[in-house]
């Protein structure tokens, strides 16, 4: 499937129950990035706009790009009380932006979708002289039970899982790619689920069965039964890690 078409029919499970980001990101930002409210920041690969909320919220002038009409429209209309917005329809690797527009470029859960030299080489394009790229990806705790049983479910379910895996992305690989020293930062985030919560959060993910897929209802019965395992009075936790990247190109 083309990566930019993946997630139109998983809209309102990805508004409703993905993750945001750290408030710690930002103070991260600042003091290593240069981040003040006046920085243009282009998020490409900028969905439902889930980390374009962050910088518009700091007062910044945020670009979204987002190839997808469905994920660019939610975007739209989730952050339409913000007058430092301005969605974009166009891909990673071709922005349509102007050259030297934006002091930091970032994108979040998304940057293993694009093609990656391509989009190397347009945030060269976008960026001021000494801008940075920060590339953040929310990433399970596999050391917690219930994370491990969640993993082996979607290994089990999921065949798509291990193909499309943001995991397969690191600092090694993203230093060859750029070109340049990649710095590491990780921060803590929560988000906390009854079962509705939970199984719109697994069928926000793109390699997920659907309804309809031979997977789809074992995959849930499975949720159903890691739930009840680790539940706590109705709730499990998904804990992350929220590793960023930043790139000075």
């Amino acid at each position: 499937m083309d990566p930019t078409q993946r997630f139109s029919n998983r809209v309102d499970n990805y508004v409703k129950y993905r993750p945001g980001y750290p408030a710690e990101l930002l103070a991260y930002l600042r003091a290593n990035c240069g981040l003040t409210p006046e920085t243009v920041v282009v998020d490409v690969g900028s969905g439902t706009g889930k980390l374009t909320r962050l910088f518009l919220e700091n007062g910044n002038t945020v670009y979204g790009v987002e190839p997808n009409a469905d994920m660019r429209q939610a975007a739209e209309l989730v952050l339409a009380d913000f007058p430092g917005f301005h969605s974009v329809a166009a891909p990673a690797e071709a922005t349509t932006l102007p050259a030297n527009l934006a002091g930091l470029v970032v994108a979040g859960q998304a940057f293993h979708w694009f093609n990656a030299p391509a989009a190397v080489a347009e945030f060269t394009r976008i960026l001021k002289p000494g801008g940075r790229v920060a590339l953040v990806w929310n990433e399970r705790d596999v050391a917690v039970p219930f994370h491990n049983a969640y993993e082996q479910m979607l290994t089990k379910y999921a065949l798509e899982y291990r193909a499309v895996d943001h995991k397969q992305v690191g600092a090694a690989q993203l230093q060859s790619l750029f070109g340049a020293a990649v710095t590491t930062q990780i921060f803590g985030y929560t988000q906390e689920f009854d079962f509705e919560g939970l199984k719109g959060r697994l069928l926000s993910s793109s390699y997920a069965p659907l309804a309809g897929h031979p997977h789809h209802e074992p995959m849930l019965q499975e949720l159903r039964r890691i739930f009840e395992a680790h539940q706590r009075d109705g709730k499990v936790s998904f804990i992350y890690q929220t590793k960023v990247y930043v790139i000075q190109l």
